[in-house]
């Protein structure tokens, strides 16, 4: 099953009849619908429609334009002819099929870029500026130099976004020439059109292998059965065929729709991003309603798979389509860091802000004790002369475009390039690539890979993520007994999937099968034949390059494997006892209907229908792999009704939707009576036969086997059966059943890997699933041969309901028959009642029920995926009232999905337990290993599963999410009183066994802890079901259920729903304060993946839908450990470490102009050129922090692997703490301090001037801002080298230059010829030299204590690189000789695991179950589970 929901049906309520939704009981909503009609008789001249079609109208006498209901629909008419004012009234109003995805134009380009940008506050605050130099008053820099930082960052980001942009318009370019075939009303016929031609109301054909253009609604079908089948792996990914059908009444037509001759109308809702829902309704000429739903829509991107031709009109084009509204591209999220970093650029702004105050309040005093001296203070030329206070105003803004550098301008720059450097290199990590999807991990969101370096809690789904969703059938309970399937097991437990020469053999010669559409000749309709060709290896399939190329179809791709297909999923190997007792189902059983046959096996007849059910009760396609759809196609036994109760349906259909009585649409089929005939009260076969008891039938069929209590694991593998035939017949059929497909070759296509286990499990007893169409299904069943069962209903599974049902006519006894599949919570609460009536068959049931549970029971707690199955049998009087009941659901418009939900209830209930069933999901390869890594990291994992409680916790004891010794609590309870209760009694053992830490108290739990390390003690568990989790989830206990869960070390939610999963999120990472992440592989993980800080999809056997969401896209679960512990670890420490150095550099530089200004009145005076200074950050120093930001390597990744407690350091921050911000800064003033003086007092006294002075300031800077870089890197290449050594002769190339060119490029400074002299100069080396060795000796000298006396972990991992690989080995083996002994019992399973070829069950070895339950002591195995009573 797939947790989907199908929007089913359409409006079929008339204009005008608003009313109809106001009247809930059927007569007054025909008494509606008849007034309606007679009312509008007058109205009707000559069969002209006298109804606009802008909207559904409320009820008559209300105005046509209704604006409410106007903006929820739209209608479509044919394009043009014979609607040419209708549809450019309407359609012509609609875009056309046009994309564009870029965000500029040629025009647009510079305007927009630059508002987006300007966007950013930096980027204002530097305009700002620029505008300020324009003020003389204060003006401090050469106008131009000011502007230029400004605009390298602008043209920088401008380059990057218009290369992307550039890269998307010839992306949009080839898909808007992509061809088609659309129809000329001119020409007559299908001509070739691109696809930006397209309008909504064209008539588009399309091939097989063709991309379907726009979203269309399908009006033929080649399939004789009106279907169409599609891959919509373009859209979700999702490599499955899925079915959709014409038109109800298209159908019937004998040949093509003939876009002449169609005159209908469609009305459906507005465009939306819903992939699953689509209501509307298309109105024939003679106002005669027919619904659409999403199974009549072809969506944009989808490919045509096996139907040779289809004819669809245009609903949505362009950018309406539901593909194009669901393409938001890449995510944007703001990370903790660079959260962090705006905040200490706001600190640096008010430091600016105080040293700009300092500066103008000096100035000022300064002035004021010259006031007199006109040397200091020119007059005005009026004469008059500015006041000390205005002097100082304006000189505070003279500070700050001198100091402006303290802001880091290129700090955004710098991370853009450095995050896009650390994408490249984690999607370039061979590791991550995997061989089997040929995939490796795409980073979808650009700007949060830092925060993979500092998650404290992980939430992960369990099927298909933790586990490989690959379903293999185990195990099965029919009527009570439970057949093990031995050798099923064995063959599981030996079987090697990879590298299977087998398969790659089949995949060779599948290979070079082709699969040309070619036009139908056996009995269906005509189809013209379609122009081919080839087309060039650029197009997507089933596109031409050009218009009028004649290219139709492109070149058939090889065929493709069908999704949960491969061999350990298909081979069943039958269980011997149930093979036997299979094998006694004969025709005679179910055609006898005389009295001999009174005492049926009950037994017998619950096999036969188990496995019908599983055969019939799914989505599943049936087609061949090779070829377009070949139709198997079973005539129904003769006298058999094809279709149930059609004249009760008609008859509904006209007092609904029809105005004359014009024929049904299946008039020309064989139809049933209202009421069957002799074959109905004939034949109430499965209500009449005695359900003999299992101990009657033992002794009947006079075999050992199981008594009331026998059906137990143990005693199910540990015997075997035989009949007083041949003992070796079992056998035998085992074997010839337990081959490969049947000779058919059918290929089943599956919407989820539940479905298509079943389905093979049921062929592996010869009840093989032949043919599939929208009326019957076609199952051939061992020697009944051949059977056809008219489908009548459909019930898809969906979240509420956790269950699907189909409803038939069975073709042997005529009845109408509901099968039903789903989760054993949901199936339980809907079976008969007791009855006291039939106390015998009561008694059988109950226990039937009882021990199936305990069947149930056992499989989960193996770690099965479990399913029940039943069936109900309805009378026909039954049927035919909960069908008008389900009609007037059909039909409405307003709360379509809960009315449809309500009759869905209706149906399923009073169910007849046939059996269940065990499922497998094996854990994905890596996936113990990572689990144990990333506790050892020290994050906390949660497992949210809608699974069964005992299934959730086997799989966390065998992905060592729980530890055998770790106590485990479960909270499950059926009220808020008992679950607060509860969570109080857990609370208080947890405080006895481990006592709080200090400080902590039950008020702090919205403060983050830091992770209990793993080795010190036992942890805690806990296990809580939906129902409770429910209840944790309320205001009032989410203060309590967050600290309880604080003191675990793993959680497990089980019976979550996927809104439950993201509330959990959201209630961790918003009272906690804590960087989580969510992985899931589904869609229902969607909405938590999209809810955590990181959200990491998983491309596996359910689509991409998971993938599409998140921030990071990943094969396997055990990558996982790598991309957090290794290049998690890295992106956090480079970046941290990088954005420190930026605010570092700036700084320090910039103290070297506020120093200055102490000896020059706080003037605004430089004591260096301005293009100096404004190159120097921007160029000389920008370069170096980049490599290092995205090559810079503390540990290795070997280290970090093996060690994975050295994650906590980012858990903690430690790169980037707000202590470690302003010892940066600190640092940086004394370095810029030492910088100023030590020149300051060599050339003290000197007659040197102004510029002579400073460039020994910034030569010294310059060395001493780099060689800090040097001292902090822990790993230093070639090209850091390299890049340090561009920077120092870019510096010494430009200054040299510029002294020799420009010497009065800035008048009045010149500063001609003066590196050229200082070059000359000894002194100059000496005060450089000297100026950078007492600068950096402090962090020099705490650096070499640091790793000397009292090194981080870090520090001490850097060190185990150096080692040789024997010296390595000590070390580890000595660092980890703490937590050596708590892994002694894990490595015992891995061995224990390794010898039985399966997967063990680690048990607890004390479980704590917590529940509202009488106080008992259950004994299981070696496992004491000790249940704790509420009074």
């Amino acid at each position: 099953m797939s947790a989907r929901e199908e929007e089913e049906g359409a409006p079929a309520t008339r204009p005008g009849s608003r009313c109809v939704l106001d009247m809930p009981g059927p007569l007054q909503w025909a008494r509606c619908h008849w007034r309606r009609l007679v009312g509008g008789t007058g109205g009707d001249q000559g069969g002209q429609r006298r109804c606009r079609y802008s909207s559904l109208l409320p009820c008559a006498g209300k105005s046509s334009r209704s604006p409410r209901l106007a903006r929820k629909h739209r209608m479509v008419v044919p394009n043009p002819w014979p609607f040419q004012e209708e549809h450019e009234k309407f359609s012509g109003a609609y875009v056309n099929n046009r994309i564009r995805t870029t965000k500029y134009t040629l025009l647009n380009f510079v305007p927009r870029n630059l508002f987006e940008q300007f966007h950013r506050a930096a980027n204002l605050y530097f305009l700002f500026l620029v505008v300020l130099n324009w003020v003389p008053l204060v003006e401090a820099f050469q106008k131009e130099i000011t502007m230029l930082p400004l605009l390298v960052v602008l043209m920088i980001i401008a380059i990057k976004d218009g290369l992307e942009d550039y890269r998307k318009y010839k992306i949009d370019k080839q898909i808007n020439n992509l061809v088609t075939k659309v129809y000329s009303r001119k020409e007559k016929k299908y001509m070739d059109r691109r696809w930006k031609e397209v309008t909504v109301g064209d008539f588009i054909r399309l091939s097989c292998n063709e991309v379907i253009p726009a979203d269309m609604v399908l009006l033929f079908s080649s399939d004789p059965d009106g279907i169409c089948h599609i891959e919509t792996s373009g859209l979700d990914g999702e490599s499955n065929l899925k079915q959709r059908q014409v038109v109800r009444g298209q159908a019937e037509q004998d040949s093509e729709v003939d876009p002449e001759k169609f005159s209908s109308r469609i009305e459906c809702e507005s465009p939306n991003n819903d992939l699953n829902r689509f209501r509307g309704f298309l109105e024939h000429a003679n106002r005669e309603r027919v619904g659409l739903s999403k199974e009549n829509l072809l969506l944009r991107g989808c490919t045509i798979r096996n139907t040779e031709a289809v004819v669809g009109i245009v609903v949505y084009a362009g950018h309406e389509t539901k593909a194009m509204l669901n393409n938001s591209g890449p995510r944007y999220k703001r990370s903790k860091l660079e959260r962090r970093a705006n905040t200490d650029v706001l600190w640096c702004v008010l430091l600016l802000v105080m040293m700009c105050l300092t500066g103008a309040l000096d100035h000022g005093i300064w002035l004021s004790r010259y006031e007199n001296i006109l040397f200091f203070n020119i007059p005005e030329p009026d004469g008059r002369t500015v006041s000390p206070v205005l002097a100082g105003f304006y000189m505070f803004w003279t500070m700050i475009i001198l100091l402006q550098v303290l802001i880091p301008i290129s700090l955004y720059v710098s991370i853009e390039i450095v995050k896009l450097g650390q994408i490249y290199f984690i999607q370039s990590d061979v590791d991550f690539y995997d061989e089997k999807t040929d995939s490796t991990v795409q980073c979808r969101s650009l700007n949060i890979t830092e925060d993979l370096g500092q998650i404290q809690y992980l939430f992960s789904d369990k099927t298909g993520t933790l586990t490989e969703n690959k379903m293999v059938f185990r195990r099965c309970s029919i009527a009570g007994f439970d057949y093990c399937h031995e050798e099923n097991a064995r063959r599981l437990g030996s079987y090697q999937e990879a590298g299977s020469e087998d398969e790659e053999f089949a995949d060779t010669l599948s290979g070079s099968t082709s699969n040309e559409a070619t036009p139908r000749a056996d009995g269906g309709r005509t189809v013209p034949n379609a122009p081919s060709g080839s087309k060039p290896p650029s197009q997507p399939a089933g596109s031409s390059g050009a218009v009028g190329s004649g290219q139709g179809a492109g070149d058939v791709p090889s065929p493709r494997q069908a999704a949960f297909s491969s061999p350990i999923e298909t081979d069943v190997v039958p269980d011997p006892r149930l093979l036997d007792k299979f094998s006694q189902i004969t025709p005679q059983l179910f055609t006898s209907l005389d009295e001999t046959v009174q005492n049926l096996p009950l037994e017998t007849l619950y096999i036969a229908d188990f496995f019908i059910a599983l055969a019939i009760c799914n989505t599943v396609v049936v087609s061949a792999p090779d070829q377009p759809r070949q139709k198997i196609r079973r005539p129904s036994l003769s006298g058999m009704p094809t279709r149930s109760l059609e004249e009760i349906k008609s008859l509904f259909q006209r007092l609904s939707v029809r105005r004359s009585s014009s024929p049904s649409p299946a008039g020309g089929r064989e139809a049933a009576s209202a009421v069957p005939g002799a074959l109905v009260s004939r034949l109430p076969l499965f209500g009449r036969a005695r359900l003999a008891s299992p101990a009657e039938e033992e002794e009947s069929s006079k075999r050992p086997r199981d008594g009331p209590q026998g059906a137990s694991s143990s005693a199910c593998c540990g015997e075997t059966e035989g009949r007083g035939s041949d003992p070796g017949l079992s056998n035998g059929k085992v074997e010839a059943l337990a081959g490969g497909p049947p000779a058919s070759g059918l290929c089943y296509e599956a919407e989820s890997p539940d479905e298509a286990a079943l389905v093979y499990a049921a062929r592996a007893y010869r009840c093989t699933l032949q043919a599939r169409t929208p009326e019957q299904v076609t199952v051939d069943l061992a020697a009944l041969g051949p059977l056809t069962f008219p489908l009548l209903h459909v019930l898809p599974f969906d979240s509420a309901r956790k269950r699907m049902s189909v409803v038939v006519r069975h073709p042997l006894s005529n009845r109408v028959v509901v099968y039903t599949k789903g989760a054993d919570s949901a199936i339980m609460e809907l079976l008969s009642p007791p009855s006291p009536g039939e106390a015998s068959l009561e008694k059988l049931q109950v226990t039937i029920r009882e021990k199936t549970q305990r069947h149930l029971d056992e499989y989960a707690r193996q770690g099965l995926r479990t399913l029940c199955i039943a069936k109900k049998v309805m009378s026909d009087i039954e049927y035919a009232e909960w069908l008008r009941n389900h009609f007037l659901a059909e039909t409405s418009i307003d709360n379509r999905e809960q009315l449809l939900l309500e009759s869905a209830m209706r149906l399923e209930n009073k169910l007849t337990l046939l059996g269940a069933t065990g499922i497998e999901d094996r854990l994905q390869e890596g996936v113990p290993e990572s689990i144990e890594a990333l506790h050892q990291a020290g994050i906390k994992i949660w497992m949210l599963t809608g699974d069964k409680q005992e299934t959730a916790v086997n799989i966390a004891y065998a992905c060592k999410l729980l530890e055998p010794e770790d106590k485990l609590f479960i909270l499950n309870t059926q009220s808020k009183d008992a679950c607060e209760m509860l969570m109080s009694r857990i609370l208080r053992e947890l405080q006895k066994t481990a006592p709080a830490r200090p400080g902590r108290t039950p008020s702090s739990v919205d403060v983050p802890q830091p992770p209990v390390p793993r080795d010190s003690e036992p942890g805690a568990g806990l296990v809580i079901t939906g129902r409770t989790l429910e209840f944790a989830l309320q205001e009032s206990l989410q203060t309590r259920f967050l600290e309880l869960t604080s003191r675990c070390r793993a959680v497990v939610c089980c019976r979550a729903t996927p809104l439950q999963k993201s509330e959990v999120v959201k209630l961790v990472r918003g009272h906690l304060q804590v960087m989580t992440l969510a992985i899931g592989d589904g869609a229902n993980d969607v909405s938590m993946i999209q809810v955590a800080d990181v959200g990491i999809g998983v491309s596996g056997q359910e689509g991409m839908q998971a993938v599409m969401a998140s921030d990071f896209a990943v094969s396997q679960f055990r990558h996982l450990s790598k991309l957090l512990l290794v290049h998690g670890h890295w992106c956090y420490t480079r970046l941290s470490n990088m954005i420190l150095y930026f605010f570092y550099k700036n700084v320090a530089y910039v103290n070297l102009l506020f120093w200055y200004q102490f000896f020059c009145g706080f003037s605004g005076t430089s004591m260096t050129d301005y293009w100096v200074l404004i190159l120097f950050n921007l160029l000389f120093t920008s370069a170096p922090p980049v490599i290092y930001g995205v090559l810079e390597k503390d540990v290795s990744a070997e280290t970090l692997m093996q060690l994975p407690e050295l994650y906590r350091s980012g858990q903690r921050s430690e790169a980037y703490l707000p202590l470690t911000f302003w010892i940066t800064l600190l640092d940086a003033f004394y370095q810029s301090l030492v910088c100023f003086f030590v020149p300051y007092f060599t050339y003290q006294g000197s007659d040197i001037d102004i510029f002579t002075f400073g460039n020994p300031l910034n030569t010294a800077a310059l060395f001493i801002i780099l060689l800090h870089l040097v001292i902090e890197s822990k790993s230093l290449a070639w090209v850091h080298v390299l890049v340090i050594a561009g920077s120092v002769l870019s510096y010494f190339f430009f200054t040299l230059a510029f002294g020799a060119l420009c010497a009065t490029c800035n008048p009045p400074s010149s500063p001609y010829w003066i590196m050229q002299e200082h070059l000359l100069d000894p002194v100059f080396y000496l005060v450089c030299t000297l100026a950078t060795c007492v600068a950096l000796l402090p962090r020099f000298v705490y650096r070499v204590l640091q790793g000397s006396l009292f090194p981080s972990p870090i520090l001490r991992a850097k060190h185990l690189d150096r080692l040789s690989p024997e010296e390595r080995t000590k070390a580890l083996k000595k660092w980890r000789g703490t937590g050596k002994t708590g892994r002694v019992t894990s490595n015992l399973a891995e061995q224990s695991a390794a010898q039985s070829g399966r997967r063990p069950r680690s048990a607890p070895s004390a479980v704590f179950a917590m529940k509202a339950a009488t106080s008992c002591v259950v004994e299981q195995g070696d496992t004491s589970v000790c249940e704790t009573a509420l009074d």
